[in-house]
């Protein structure tokens, strides 16, 4: 059966046989605990950071194996998410740990969201539409100034990420 991102991907390949793709780590750790029993979370994160910080790829699928040994039978339906996305979850791992750090953690969007959930979430409800347009407003604000910081190892990233994807990326950047 072929999903809408399959579809996706299918056609991404067609037409940039040259793009590489990465799912996002984080989303495929919250789909997965949302399997996960409550009581069982703690301990099943523990093993899982395991897999997803580990420095090298075959650590990775060492652990991916444990986690597979431990966790298998009683949640399948996770593992196979992770086995079944793991050439594009793994992906990163070709990266050394300043290039892996600055695709992990650059997600503006969701910097955003989780901002305004952090806003909004104590909140009961709002008086009008414009006293939640100036909460938001000034979390944007707030959220902007973090924005301005540079990001580590920028330069070493950027020679490293050029190098990886050849004149690719010179045309896209200043180093």
């Amino acid at each position: 059966m072929l999903t809408a991102s399959r579809v996706f991907l299918k056609q991404l390949r067609t037409f940039t046989p040259k793009t590489e793709i990465q799912h996002c780590i984080i989303y495929q750790v919250r789909n997965s605990l949302k399997h996960v029993a409550s009581k069982h979370q703690k301990a099943f994160m523990a093993d899982l950071k395991c897999v997803y910080n580990a420095t090298t790829l075959n650590a990775a699928e060492l652990a991916l194996d444990e986690l597979e040994a431990k966790w298998g039978e009683e949640y399948p339906e996770v593992i196979n998410s992770w086995r079944n996305k793991w050439p594009t979850l793994s992906a990163y791992f070709k990266y050394p740990d300043y290039v892996r750090t600055a695709i992990y953690t650059t997600n503006a969007v969701e910097a955003v969201h989780r901002q305004f959930r952090k806003l909004t979430k104590t909140k009961g409800g709002f008086a009008n539409e414009n006293s939640l347009l100036k909460l938001l407003y000034a979390g944007i604000l707030r959220a902007s100034e973090r924005w301005t910081h540079p990001v580590q190892n920028r330069n070493l990233t950027l020679s490293r990420l050029s190098i990886h994807f050849e004149a690719r990326l010179d045309a896209h950047i200043d180093l």
